[in-house]
């Protein structure tokens, strides 16, 4: 590979409290998600102390580690005009208020019709850094949850706010419903979240898992269910919908991780449940607010939206039945 296709960079492990190569590259570096970095370890573009390393090397203070980075690949997905609600763009990056039922990138079962073949029909050139099948994506939402997520433009963009991303410097808040009546109007869940044991393709909390923590404050008591706001203090996949329904409190309407809980009560708010369930389309999950510092400028940005049209009607049913009940 030539030297204009790839670029060296080299990073001295200041305390590395024995972490492995792997977890240590995913939250340090600005640019790597600990996918990507396992992706570069397994096709041996990392070394540790000029050795090759694999991703389960633990790493000491000191330690030497060089990066082949490769050149972002041209994206081989085609663009769409697929509608797109900006509410903010300028030279370096969009806000956007994704709708529920839109993936954000392909993967199978999903080769088109994405929010990226939506982004590269409308910005002609976004960063590579998210890799080929992700130009631009600094971090995701679920495909049946709505709301507000950055895209860069650039690659000078991603690489700040991917940082600013690991450090905990965007404030990112979610409105959900969710079953039951929390214990008390705020709470800290602070859980580590993995892949589950019997199937992959759901998350857990696991005693070695990734470190996960969510900040939850009611907004509404309802008959048999809570309004809250649920604040992300990291970014682990399905993280708040995982931490809900692992303290008893499922997001309602989730499919994966709470499905049936409205047949564990009794009586009347078993009912009112099963009405609130069969008006709640998807699950009851908005990213309502960001709050962010601009990458190039410094100025501090605010974006806040409403809960979309289906949410909502759910929302105002929940509220009016309860003063009635």
């Amino acid at each position: 590979m030539s030297g204009a296709e790839v670029r060296r960079e080299r990073l001295v492990v200041g305390t590395a409290d024995n972490a492995r190569l792997d977890t240590y590259l995913g939250t340090r570096h600005p640019d790597l998600s600990r996918s990507r970095a396992v992706q570069l370890l397994e096709q041996g573009r990392v070394s540790v102390n000029g050795v090759v390393a694999r991703k389960s090397h633990r790493l000491s203070d000191g330690d030497v580690i060089e990066i082949d980075m490769p050149a972002a690949e041209a994206s081989e997905i085609a663009p769409e005009s697929i509608p797109l609600v900006v509410v903010y763009e300028d030279e370096d990056l969009l806000v956007i208020d994704k709708p529920a039922g839109l993936v954000v990138h392909p993967a199978p079962g999903h080769s088109s019709g994405t929010l990226v073949n939506a982004l590269l029909h409308h910005v002609q050139d976004l960063s590579g850094i998210g890799g080929v099948l992700r130009p631009g994506i600094v971090h995701r939402l679920d495909r049946d949850t709505s709301g507000l997520m950055i895209v860069a433009k650039n690659d000078a963009a991603h690489r700040t706010l991917s940082s600013a991303l690991k450090r905990r410097e965007v404030r990112r808040i979610y409105v959900a419903a969710v079953w039951g009546h929390l214990p008390q109007d705020t709470m800290d869940i602070d859980a580590p979240i993995g892949r589950a044991r019997n199937d992959r393709k759901r998350m857990a909390v696991i005693p070695d898992g990734r470190a996960a923590r969510t900040g939850v404050r009611r907004v509404a008591r309802w008959r048999a269910a809570d309004l809250v706001q649920a604040e992300l203090e990291s970014g682990r996949t399905h993280q708040i919908r995982v931490h809900l329904a692992h303290i008893g409190h499922p997001v309602v309407g989730d499919a994966t991780y709470g499905q049936g809980a409205e047949r564990g009560m009794s009586g009347p708010d078993r009912r009112w449940a099963g009405d609130l369930a069969r008006r709640v389309p998807r699950q009851f999950l908005h990213a309502a607010r960001l709050r962010f510092v601009h990458p190039r400028t410094g100025e501090e940005l605010r974006f806040d939206s409403r809960l979309p049209p289906d949410l909502a009607a759910a929302a105002e049913w929940a509220e009016a039945s309860t003063l009635v009940g």
